[in-house]
């Protein structure tokens, strides 16, 4: 039978400091966790309205230039993506920003990509009646 004087002292401490260490690494693992978890839903949230935005600036572009044709735009968005990122080629696409200046040239029309394998934002411009990529990050 093991009494306390046959346990050596630093074992015991040892022990002791590993317990405490084990205890705060739980105790951050589970903070992280829940701070994680409560931050993806405040940004979802953010996203969302962002989208939104996004959608009804679409719907005011159209109203005044007919250039601003979803489909036509979202084509040029995926061909974009399966010549830079083809592993992003299926992402499914969400329009962010929609930047209408008087005229057709200076007209923008931002992408956020999202793929399990990663994002990337697609931004395209106007040239006359076309949209061309102007970059893909």
């Amino acid at each position: 039978m093991l009494s306390l004087d046959t346990i050596p002292l630093a074992a015991s401490t040892l022990g002791i400091v590993l317990g405490v260490v084990g205890v705060v690494f739980v105790v951050f693992l589970v903070g992280g966790i829940l701070g994680a978890r409560a931050r993806a839903a405040q940004e979802a949230k953010t996203f969302a309205a962002h989208v939104a935005a996004a959608d009804v600036a679409l719907e005011q572009a159209r109203a005044g230039d007919r250039g601003w044709d979803r489909e036509a735009m979202l084509g040029v968005a995926r061909q974009a993506l399966g010549e830079s990122r083809p592993e992003l080629n299926d992402a499914e696409l969400h329009l962010v920003l929609v930047d209408d200046h008087p005229g057709v040239d200076e007209d923008r029309a931002h992408f956020l990509a999202s793929h399990p394998d990663g994002k990337a934002k697609v931004v395209l411009g106007r040239r006359g009646e076309n949209w061309v990529t102007e970059s893909v990050t």
